[in-house]
């Protein structure tokens, strides 16, 4: 097991499989087909991430550089966690751009019953040691442990 300490943008503790990325996370591309065509298994429809594309992000440890793409991008992660099909947590080796921390934010406060705990700036390493499968357990002080 190895640990990384992280910055804590929503709060919580939460164990999840890890699915991994080192390329930027399109928000809106990766969770169009669920939001807009009922995908259950909420799979990655960024067809331009070959780490993620066709994998399901629902209830997993999405671990990823930072997003990029439409400035969508905290809406879409905000419906995501409305309607439950939303990752279990979003953890950044980098620092968290604003949209997807407003998104992350205002699904904290405003979506009851559903948590999604973010912590960024885990680092470099973090993502080179991370891999798909892992488990992933984030600690209420922004520790993320890595099996």
């Amino acid at each position: 097991m190895k640990q990384f300490k992280g910055r804590v943008i929503t709060p919580g503790e939460v164990t999840a499989e890890a699915v991994v990325t080192t390329e930027g996370f399109n928000t809106l591309a990766s969770f169009q087909n669920a939001l807009q065509f009922g995908d259950k298994e909420v799979k990655c429809g960024d067809q331009n991430n070959k780490d993620l594309y066709g994998k399901s992000m629902l209830g997993k440890a999405l671990c990823l550089p930072q997003t990029i793409g439409s400035t969508t991008g905290g809406l879409v992660l905000y419906c995501a966690c409305a309607l439950e099909k939303n990752p279990a947590c979003m953890l950044f080796s980098n620092p968290i751009d604003s949209l997807a921390a407003a998104g992350a934010v205002l699904a904290d406060v405003w979506v009851d019953g559903v948590t999604m705990p973010v912590v960024d700036s885990l680092g470099e390493e973090f993502l080179n040691y991370v891999k798909d499968g892992m488990k992933v357990t984030i600690k209420a002080d922004g520790v993320v442990e890595v099996d």
